[in-house]
Order: C-alpha cells, then sequence, then structure tokens
C-alpha cells in the first residue's frame, strides 16, 4: 500500500516539473520603449551603392540614362555656362574731342568759331541720347544733372584724400576704381576743391547697348572748369606734388555712366578724357641717390710722351715714291 502511495505521489510529482519548465513566449524584436519608434527607424538608410567595378564605357546609353534617372542626375552638357553681370563698360564709346584752346581761346577766333560749328553738328546726337535717357528717368534734367555730377565729382576726390575705398566705389565705376587708386599707396593726399570758375554743364552724351539691346549703358560727359588745391606726399612726409598754398585752375571733362536698364543703377564717375593739346604734367619731385663719379685714370709722365709720338707718326702723310 505504501509502494502505491509513492508511485501516485511521484507521478504528481512529474506532472508539476512538466508545467514549470514550459517555455515562455515573448517578443524581443521590438525596443522596451515604444516611444520615439518613427526616429528610430531614420537612424538607418538603405542605400545602394555604385557598383565600382563596373566600366561606365561598356554600359549601352539606354541603360545609363535609365540609371541617371533613378539618382535624380541630371545629364552632363558638352558647354559650361557660368553667369556674369556686367556693372560697368569698358571704355568710353565715342568719346568727346574738347575743342582747342577751351577755356583760354576767345570766342571771335576763327579756330574757336569753326570748332562750335562743329559741335552744333554733333549736338543733334546727344540729344536723341538724352531724350534716350529721360525714357528710363522721367525726372532727368540736363542742367540738374551738372550739379549733381559736381557733387559725386567732389565726393570721389575727398574719398581717394580720405583713403576710404568702400565709399570710394560708390561713386566710382570698377574701370575707373583703379585708375583712382594708382600710385596712392603710402602717400598722404591733401586735396580741396575751391571754387567753381565756370558752372558745370554737359556737352557730350550717348547710349549704347552691352550683349543685348535691352541691356542700356549711357554716358554723359560733364565740362568742369574750377579753381583747387592738390599736395601729395610720400611715406616720409616729404612733399613730392603740388602745394597746399598755391591754388592752380583746372579743366577737366569727366564722363558720368550709368546703367539704365538696372532700376538700382545710379550715376558714377567712368573715365576722363584728356584733350591732345593740354599741356604736358609737372614732373614729381622724387628723391634720388645720386651716381657716384666714374674712376679716373692716372697716367704717367713718360707713358703720356709715348703715346704723342705715336700719334704723330700716324698722321704723318704717305711720300709717294717717283
Amino acid at each position: 500500500m505504501a509502494n502505491s502511495i509513492l508511485a501516485k505521489s511521484s507521478a504528481l510529482w512529474h506532472r508539476a516539473t512538466i508545467c514549470v519548465i514550459q517555455p515562455y513566449r515573448t517578443t524581443t524584436s521590438k525596443h522596451y520603449n515604444p516611444k520615439f519608434r518613427k526616429h528610430r527607424g531614420q537612424k538607418v538608410l538603405k542605400i545602394d551603392l555604385p557598383d565600382m567595378n563596373e566600366d561606365p564605357d561598356t554600359i549601352p546609353p539606354e541603360k545609363l540614362r535609365q540609371k541617371m534617372k533613378e539618382r535624380g542626375v541630371l545629364p552632363p552638357r558638352p558647354w559650361i555656362e557660368r553667369p556674369f553681370y556686367i556693372s560697368a563698360t569698358g571704355g568710353v564709346f565715342e568719346a568727346y574731342i574738347p575743342p582747342e584752346g577751351d577755356g583760354k581761346a576767345s570766342l571771335v577766333s576763327t579756330t574757336r568759331a569753326k570748332q562750335a560749328v562743329q559741335l552744333l553738328e554733333k549736338k543733334s546726337k546727344s540729344m536723341m541720347a538724352i531724350r534716350k535717357i529721360k525714357s528710363y528717368d522721367e525726372d532727368f534734367d540736363a542742367k540738374e544733372f551738372a550739379k549733381t555730377a559736381q557733387d559725386i565729382y567732389i565726393k570721389a576726390h575727398e574719398n581717394l584724400a580720405k583713403g576710404d575705398k568702400a565709399e570710394l566705389r560708390r561713386f566710382v565705376t570698377e574701370k575707373a576704381y583703379p585708375e583712382f587708386r594708382h600710385n596712392s599707396h603710402m602717400k598722404t593726399i591733401h586735396w580741396r576743391y575751391l571754387e567753381s570758375l565756370e558752372p558745370p554743364r554737359v556737352v557730350h552724351a550717348r547710349c549704347t547697348d552691352v550683349v543685348s539691346k535691352e541691356n542700356i549703358f549711357a554716358q554723359i560727359t560733364v565740362r568742369f572748369h574750377s579753381r583747387q588745391q592738390l599736395a601729395v606726399y610720400d611715406r616720409f612726409g616729404r612733399l613730392i606734388h603740388g602745394s597746399e598754398i598755391v591754388a592752380k585752375d583746372v579743366l577737366e571733362y569727366v564722363v558720368f555712366e550709368k546703367h539704365l536698364s538696372n532700376m538700382y543703377g545710379v550715376w558714377r564717375i567712368h573715365d576722363k578724357i584728356i584733350p591732345d593739346w593740354a599741356p604736358p604734367r609737372e614732373p614729381s619731385r622724387l628723391t634720388r641717390e645720386k651716381p657716384e663719379p666714374p674712376p679716373v685714370e692716372l697716367i704717367e709722365e713718360g707713358k703720356e710722351e709715348k703715346d704723342v709720338k705715336e700719334l704723330e707718326q700716324t698722321n704723318q702723310p704717305a711720300i709717294a715714291s717717283a
């Protein structure tokens, strides 16, 4: 009987152990924190890496075009396009020719009378150019522009004397900027505009198109007859040009340019016209090192007498034989 009880109890114990060791099912692939599931998925990107061993020359053009289309790559162009912006022209077109003796010759002289007639013939083109400017700028007036040009002229030269490069670019075009700044490095410039001997006036106007017909530039030449003072010092403080005491009368023909097609275009100094009959400029008073004199050769007395006798013998005429 005891054996039967033990047999029954052992059977129950085995059954209990079978229930305990049954495997527990769980989803281990999920993250323990269900938040930020979308962001965790974006951490890994599946990219189709290109085959580096593949020769592109052997691929047919249709398949190559298909691959480029899948990657979103545009086909290469046989030419290279680079954007560029033309803010100023490279020179003066149809430059104004100043009459000879302007500011000195009298109006009664024959040469001045001939030049006045020639200027009247060329004035029609200037009137057409001013009409073209007015089509872009309705408030443009030649007399008022002469006063504006004088202000631009004074401000440009004042900024040059101060050495303000950023402000100078507002009143000078890209073509005139290096010409203004030429030979001004390490120099001290004192410049003053004293007075106008004659009111500034517009003497020439032209318009032209660059690259396309819609891209129009205008150039106006203004005559300035004024009294100025100029003194230039080098880096050691020595005066090399001009004077701060003596004032001089200056006659200049300044070309102003504007990009008419650009709604934000402004009038700036573009160039200065120097006539052929203008007197030469004064050379700068530069300090130079005096060269050393060449060494003098000392001649001995006996040697000098021998040289004189040899010269006399060579200079004697040859006697003709009978």
